[in-house]
Formats: structure tokens, sequence, C-alpha cells
């Protein structure tokens, strides 16, 4: 009968430390998922950062503020972490230490939101995958690794056709009086957009990729305007020729996506992308939904 006891505690310590925590975190949000292997256990959204430009401690109680995940602490053994500014080793060790740090006992496997965005619209299969959200980037994926990937310089360089880049174009066009005057109108009512603001939300602001991107809905719920549909078809042609021209097998596969941008914007990119001789593959707006998918086992 003791040994009846000790085998059933013991394989419900070995169940108990199968779970798995994925994490797919963006500079602005990050989704979390515990499972059990099969069973999705709890789900839940955070605040998200991103290693380039936040701190080793702001991370650290952007992660100790959320309470949802902490009765299960102690019966995570792994944990997949996909974030972005996760592309260079010293980021990626940064937040391996700060995750096996809090949750004793786990292995964390870090790596960036590019394999996210693979493993979540491709799973095993091999293509070109883009990410259109509050930032921009694509590669090629053989259904393991990623051969080849486009260089990302971040909102204030690069990140053509994302929600920070459509944001930011409306956002300068606004201030120098571009925007045609029915539209600057309804901006004015919907944002505070005095000057002041906008300077010390773009040069003195922690999160200006999210400040950015937060203007992107105002694209979409004007699209059918001749001057905001203009600009985002200019802003999705120069990411097709910076981020998917590149490879050079692309006009034989469908180009995939993820992210709120792809999503909300699908008709603009379809268009845009078969006017090239592209096609428009797979669209995830979530790609925490593919992730657990492809864990789940």
């Amino acid at each position: 009968m003791l040994g009846l006891f000790v085998t059933s505690s013991l394989f419900l310590y070995v169940c108990k430390k199968k779970m798995k925590l994925i994490i797919d975190c963006g500079s602005t949000k990050a989704d979390w998922v515990i499972i059990d292997g099969v069973n999705i256990l709890k789900r839940f959204k955070t605040e998200g950062f991103n290693p380039n430009y936040t701190d080793k401690d702001t991370i650290t109680k952007i992660i100790l503020n959320e309470s949802s995940y902490k009765e299960y602490v102690s019966s995570i053994s792994k944990i997949y972490f996909y974030g972005s500014g996760c592309g260079n080793i010293d980021n990626r060790i940064k937040v391996k230490e700060i995750l096996e740090s809090l949750f004793v006992g786990s292995e964390a496997e870090v790596t960036h939101d590019m394999m996210a965005a693979c493993r979540s619209v491709l799973g095993n299969e091999s293509g070109v995958v883009c990410i259109l959200g509050t930032g921009s980037n694509s590669c090629y994926y053989d259904g393991e690794t990623i051969t080849e990937q486009s260089v990302s310089l971040g909102y204030i360089l690069g990140d053509e056709g994302s929600g920070s880049y459509i944001g930011k174009k409306l956002l300068r066009d606004y201030c120098y009086k571009i925007m045609p005057e029915d539209l600057c109108l309804k901006f004015e009512n919907e944002y505070d957009v005095k000057l002041e603001t906008v300077i010390r939300s773009t040069y003195h602001s922690a999160q200006v990729s999210k400040y950015f991107a937060s203007f992107a809905k105002f694209a979409y719920d004007n699209i059918e305007n001749k001057y905001i549909y203009d600009l985002c078809s200019r802003c999705f042609d120069e990411f097709i020729d910076n981020f998917v021209t590149r490879y050079e097998s692309v006009k034989k596969r469908d180009v995939g996506f993820v992210g709120s941008i792809a999503f909300y914007f699908q008709n603009i990119i379809k268009e845009r992308l078969e006017r090239r001789g592209f096609v428009l593959g797979k669209i995830v707006k979530e790609p925490i939904d593919g992730l657990i998918e492809f864990h789940c086992c």
C-alpha cells in the first residue's frame, strides 16, 4: 500500500513538473500560456518589453507585477520564450537569466519573435514568413531553422509597414499639415496631439514605438479615405521592397504573415503583393495560437 502511495505521488510529481510555459513577447504586450502537455491550464496577457530598450530590473518588475502564473511557478519545468529584441545572444542570455531566477528549477529556451512567427505560421514546413505588428521583419524558414533573415533596424531607421511606421507617418503628416483638414479634425478629437505632447512622447518616452503604433488604429478606421489608403499602400510597398523581394525563391511560395497589422490590413497587403507577383499565404493575428499547437505534445 505504501509502495502504491509512493508510486502515485511520484507519478503526480512527474506530471506536475512537465508543465510548460510559452511566452510570446512583443514590445507592447506579451501572451502567456501554461500547458501540461495537451491541455491549456492558464492563458493571459501582460505588458510586453524589448531587451534592446528595457533594462533587466524593469523586465523583472514587469514579470513580477503579474500574479496569474504564480500558483504554477513550482510546477513549470520548461519555458519557451519568444521575444522582440532577442535576436542577439546578449539579450537572450539576459532574458534567460531573469526567467530562470524567477522560475526556480525550470529551463528557459529563449529565442526571437521571428522563430515564433515561423513555428506559428509554418510549423515544420518551409517558406517566407513576415512580421507586421508594432514592428516588422521577415525571414526564410526551412522547416527547422531560419536560413536567411532581413536586417531589423527598429522603429527609428526601419520597421517599414509596421504599426509604428504607419503611426509615425500619420503623426508627421498631421504636424506638417499634410493630412487633409477633415481628417486633421478627427485626429485631434481622438488623440492628444498638441505639439508639446508629441515632442514629449517622442523624445522623452521609454516606449516610443508603442506610442507611434497607437495611431495605426486611426488608419484602419479611416481606410476608405484616399489619403489614408494611399499612405498605407506606400508603407506596405516599402515593406515588400525591403523585406519580401530579397528572397530568391519567394515567387514560388506563398508569403505568410503574423501580427495585428497584417491581420487588419490584409486586403491592402494582398493587393500590394499581387502587384509584384507574390501570393498572400496564411495570416496569424496572434502567434501564440500556433505556438500552443507546436508545443503541445
